[in-house]
């Protein structure tokens, strides 16, 4: 503020809207614990502070200290250090007890992966001391568990509800099946506990997520955790430093594109070679078998993509032996309704020579059935000696060991090589 002498005080617009709007010295926003302080057990014998100090907490400046340290100022310096000591330690404790931090309980259960049956086990026990959801200072908790990556809707599993507890005991155990090797190294097990309401949406409590790489096969890990909130989603902030990496993020993109195919699901087939059956024993098993042929038993299916809109799927299998030149070789289960994890059980037989199968290509297709409508292909594969990988090394096994079922899990795909689909 300029002053010029033998004329009238001059204010600028910007002294002016300093004054309005700053007439003091700044001072922090009090928080909603300020109001209502509470001390630590460290601090039970300090001064409590009274409604005037709480009100009017005391703005240290820097001119206000002098060059031993001590506080320069009216009586009452000493207690208004201890004032604002007492208030830094209440708003610490009681960030401690915000929403953010707030214990939300632990949970205990076992993972078991058999190797034998590609299966993998969840044991949940029990969960303690569970976050309050109810008016009634209770919940009613349920867990559910998802593998990811992969469909919500095709590998979520959910145990039973129990009522009114904060201390849950389930004891019940959730199963995946067609869970192989690779899968326990890249995968990882989310569990979550809800708070389970019949007139609104059920509430999140907490989670946890597993590597699965932890688990060994055969041998039972016993996990007690504490729950957690969910990770947090990028924030734009950071949009700059994605951007800087969009490379890298490529590369993730275009591998975790080759994986994506095993997300329509998993196949358990059994297949077995019968060789041509004696003068005695064609009588007992049909002349259907007497020159021999191959076994194909379609067992069940796992973790399907949904293909209707109630996010379920109505799936049959249909399988091939092609080349098939009079096209006799399709054989179909039965539809079974609303499921992502179908049982079948049924097997069909192609009566062939072992020298002409090894020309021919097992061709087996997953389908959702659509009534009035066309048919939805969610996956297949296709076993011969010109296919890869596991369907290869089946294949293989099947004709190597004539007359013994030779069981395996197979990834769906999108595309099967050199096929035309058919409905």
């Amino acid at each position: 503020m300029t002053v010029r002498k033998g004329k009238s005080l001059a204010i600028s617009i910007q002294e002016h809207m300093a004054i309005d709007v700053c007439p003091g010295p700044i001072r922090p926003i009090r928080q909603i614990s300020a109001y209502f302080p509470r001390l630590s057990p460290t601090s039970s014998f300090a001064e409590p502070l009274s409604p005037n100090q709480v009100a009017n907490p005391t703005v240290l400046s820097p001119g206000s200290t002098g060059q031993g340290g001590g506080v320069v100022g009216g009586g009452g310096g000493r207690g208004s250090l201890s004032a604002m000591s007492s208030m830094d330690t209440s708003i610490e404790i009681d960030s401690c007890d915000s929403d953010d931090n707030t214990s939300l309980g632990t949970l205990e259960f076992d993972l078991l992966y058999e190797r034998a049956t590609s299966s993998l086990h969840c044991t949940v026990l029990r969960a303690k001391g569970l976050k309050p959801m109810d008016f009634n200072g209770l919940a009613d908790p349920y867990v559910k568990l998802h593998l990811l990556p992969g469909a919500c809707k095709a590998n979520k599993l959910k145990t039973k509800t129990v009522r009114n507890t904060l201390n849950p005991v389930w004891n019940e155990t959730l199963t995946y099946c067609g869970i192989t090797e690779e899968d326990m190294y890249r995968k990882t097990l989310r569990v979550s506990v809800c708070d389970e309401d019949k007139l609104t949406h059920n509430e999140f409590i907490g989670e946890s997520r597993v590597a699965l790489r932890r688990v060994k096969p055969d041998q039972t890990k016993h996990f007690n955790i504490c729950l957690e909130h969910p990770p947090p989603l990028a924030s734009p902030t950071a949009m700059s430093t994605a951007l800087r990496g969009i490379s890298c993020y490529l590369r993730e993109w275009e591998s975790e594109q080759q994986r994506s195919l095993e997300e329509r699901g998993r196949l358990l087939l059994c297949l077995q070679y019968l060789p041509p059956a004696s003068d005695g024993d064609v009588k007992g098993e049909g002349k259907e078998r007497a020159r021999g042929g191959l076994c194909v038993g379609v067992k069940r299916c796992a973790h399907l993509a949904a293909m209707d809109v109630n996010g379920y799927s109505d799936p049959y299998v249909k399988t091939y032996l092609k080349p098939d030149v009079h096209k006799k070789s399709k054989h179909k289960t039965a539809v079974i309704k609303k499921t992502l994890n179908p049982e079948f059980n049924e097997e069909f037989f192609y009566e062939i020579s072992f020298s002409e199968l090894a020309t021919k290509t097992l061709e087996v297709t997953v389908w959702d059935y659509d009534l009035g409508k066309s048919n939805d292909f969610i996956g297949g594969v296709s076993l011969g000696c010109h296919s890869q990988g596991e369907t290869l090394q089946h294949w293989i096994d099947c004709l190597k060991n004539k007359g013994k079922k030779v069981e395996r899990w197979h990834t769906l795909t999108n595309e099967l090589p050199g096929s035309t689909l058919q409905e």
